[in-house]
């Protein structure tokens, strides 16, 4: 049982101290520990400011937006700005060849042109609380959720655990599911660069969408419906438009989504020498099948648009991550503090065995659940067959289908079935291929033999031959069941990282807490896992090689110096060109290395990963200077080892975000309901 005093003891280790380097992700409700070092930095409000139950604060205008990334409220009228990339399958599913939004934009001009979107959802965090007594003192973490989402309408609530359990701490979250797109940007500026400026600085995509929250007359959550109204938040952002200059504070409010920054020199070896080069190998043949049918059809190209960033954002990230890793020497430096961790605590050097031969009883299988991931799973076919055989509402199933077919073309997923069943064969280590699945494949003459005639024979292949009658005798159903291992294995095996492997994680729970007891001069933070979080820098440069420093602003001179009409991810809007030529900038025009022009882009040392897309870059006041959006590739290593000279984030300018609603969008009717400062 965790006894109070160990818990004092360890948040007292965890933030009694000033940090130098501009690292770290805080929980806001312990956030008070760090404000010396945050003021010290240009920090102007309050802890309360930041996190308060009591009164209105900066969480009431933070967003978890679609589970998966981060938004900003912005107006007293629930409008709410997130990343493009955040918004995209929003987008695309109001797209079609008639009305491409990702193509052309989209500005709604009144509230009445607002698109709902269906299933999207945002939750707003409540409050946090710490239940490590409570838990241990034997109170089920079931009672504690049930009681905590019975205090309001639309709440949810979850228990997350810090430092691998050895705090927890309940989330109690409002969520709303009335949400509509009010404005994007065409992918030519919100997704300007596509996979080439993907993880890159410098940088010039604005990467902006506006949404709006709805929620019923009496201002709760509630399912869509026209009778409700625009949301009214305890708090919004003010907006900034004097800009940055570098040296200025920053600080991050979102919902980082993953880091391992104590993970073991076996982790890492595994990270960089086995999962990620193979993951890269196998979207690397995905990619390359999917480009080359984007490149030939317009209908496929916004049909598979949203399947191509998701696949194409971790792919590139994860090269970054091998070479960050490769650079700083990780596992080595790992393997060094390890070393000196046993040397002068020999009574529990024991941890660091026990670790390692957990490791060595896990990864072969969790390895092979991301080999069946990456490669037979990312087969569509099989997944809306199984969908159809264990579907039990026949009219969901049917809306689910009509989902899945408008984004689905078979000669596609055909190519990519060919090789990804070809390497899976070729990769899976021995004895994990079931047998049922050899022998089907061998009956057939084969990978490609096999495949072709699997997809000769399914009706599934079209939409009209779903349905959910008929799945137990398609030609896929027998492929899902020779596939019925992989699919346990994976489900045994679903855990956000092989670290979180509960025959791994239990290891690390007294090994951080000795960690924390020896090692009192380091900053201990917990690990990112999707809940709000503080993070806190400046802006700032970096030298990015031998006589190369990148500077921390782009602009719009940057954008048409790229602009290129026959390459599709640099073919920007031709307003945008005539707002240039004429230099037509309005109140968003200004002064950077002696040029008027329009800032597009800015980066700083803030700690952050995947789940802070779309978060709220705040200056010294609270007030809201820009959109974060990516990091740089030498920064893709920060969810391992966070290297300040080299880590910085990426951000959309506040200013570039209002100067394209304003002068592209023809929408300036919406900074009127924004607080300009």
């Amino acid at each position: 049982m965790i006894k109070k005093t160990l818990l004092v003891s360890l948040l007292t280790l965890a933030v009694g101290f000033t940090a130098m380097a501009d690292k770290g992700m805080w929980l806001p409700s312990l956030i008070s520990s760090r404000m010396k070092d945050m003021r010290s930095k240009g920090f102007r409000l309050t802890s309360e400011d930041i996190y308060s139950i009591n009164k209105a604060s900066l969480k009431d205008a933070v967003v978890l937006f679609d589970g998966g990334c981060t938004g900003e409220i912005v107006s007293p009228e629930g409008l709410l700005l997130t990343n493009h990339h955040c918004g995209y399958d929003a987008i695309q599913s109001l797209s079609a060849v008639e009305h491409d939004y990702l193509t052309d934009g989209f500005w709604a001009m009144s509230r009445g042109e607002e698109l709902p979107c269906k299933g999207l959802q945002v939750a707003i965090l409540v409050r946090m609380e710490e239940v490590t007594d409570r838990l241990a003192a034997g109170e089920k973490a079931e009672a504690i959720i049930a009681a905590a989402e019975a205090e309001g309408t639309g709440y949810s609530a979850a228990i997350e655990q810090m430092y691998y359990g050895n705090q927890q701490f309940l989330f109690v979250y409002k969520v709303f599911r009335d949400v509509r797109l009010v404005g994007t940007p065409p992918s030519s500026i919100g997704k300007f660069g596509g996979d080439t400026d993907n993880w890159i600085w410098p940088r010039h995509t604005g990467d902006f969408s506006v949404f709006r929250i709805y929620s019923s007359p009496d201002n709760e959550p509630a399912a869509y419906s026209p009778q409700n109204v625009p949301y009214r938040p305890a708090r919004h952002f003010e907006i900034s438009t004097a800009g940055v200059r570098e040296g200025d504070f920053t600080m991050i409010y979102g919902f980082p989504g993953n880091t391992q920054e104590y993970i073991t020199s076996d982790a890492v070896d595994y990270i960089a020498d086995v999962a990620d080069p193979v993951c890269i190998a196998l979207r690397t043949e995905r990619l390359d099948i999917i480009r080359a049918a984007q490149q030939s059809d317009a209908k496929v190209r916004i049909q598979y648009a949203a399947k191509h960033a998701s696949i194409a954002n971790a792919w590139k990230k994860w090269q970054g991550e091998v070479l960050g890793i490769k650079r700083l020497g990780t596992a080595d430096k790992k393997r060094a503090y390890e070393q000196r961790f046993a040397a002068e605590n020999p009574d529990k050097a024991f941890l660091l065995d026990s670790l390692h031969a957990a490791y060595l009883r896990n990864t072969t299988p969790y390895y092979t659940r991301t080999l069946f991931i990456e490669t037979l799973r990312a087969i569509e076919l099989p997944q809306i067959v199984r969908f159809a055989m264990t579907a039990k509402d026949k009219e969901r199933a049917a809306a689910v289908a009509d989902n899945f077919y408008k984004n689905y073309d078979a000669s596609i997923d055909r190519a990519i079935a060919r090789r990804m069943v070809a390497e899976f064969l070729r990769l899976a280590p021995e004895g994990t291929v079931p047998e049922a699945l050899s022998q089907l494949i061998a009956r057939h003459g084969g990978a490609e033999a096999y495949v072709d005639y699997l997809y000769d024979h399914s009706r599934f292949t079209s939409p009209e031959g779903f349905s959910t009658d008929t799945a137990t005798d398609d030609a896929a159903a027998e492929l899902i069941g020779a596939m019925a291992p992989l699919y346990d294995l994976s489900a045994r095996y679903a855990y956000r990282n092989l670290s979180n492997v509960p025959d791994i994680e239990r290891w690390y729970r007294p090994y951080v807490k000795a960690l924390m007891e020896w090692d009192t001069d380091r900053a201990f933070f917990p690990d990112a896992n999707l809940t709000l979080r503080v993070a806190y820098g400046k802006v700032a440069g970096y030298d990015y090689a031998d006589g190369v420093y990148h500077r921390p602003q782009t602009s719009l001179e940057g954008i048409i110096e790229k602009d290129n009409p026959e390459i599709y991810d640099y073919d920007i809007p031709q307003s945008l060109r005539d707002i240039y030529a004429s230099k037509q900038y309005g109140r968003w025009g200004v002064e950077i290395d002696g040029r008027r022009t329009v800032p597009a882009c800015f980066i700083a040392t803030n700690h952050t990963t995947g789940g802070n897309s779309g978060s709220p870059v705040i200056d010294g006041r609270g007030r809201l200077i820009g959109i974060n959006f990516d990091r740089t590739w030498l920064s893709t290593m920060s969810d391992v080892e966070f290297d300040e000279e080299i880590c910085r984030n990426i951000a959309v300018d506040i200013r570039y975000v209002l100067f394209t609603i304003d002068r592209v969008g023809g929408a300036g009717y919406l900074l009127d309901e924004m607080t300009l400062r």
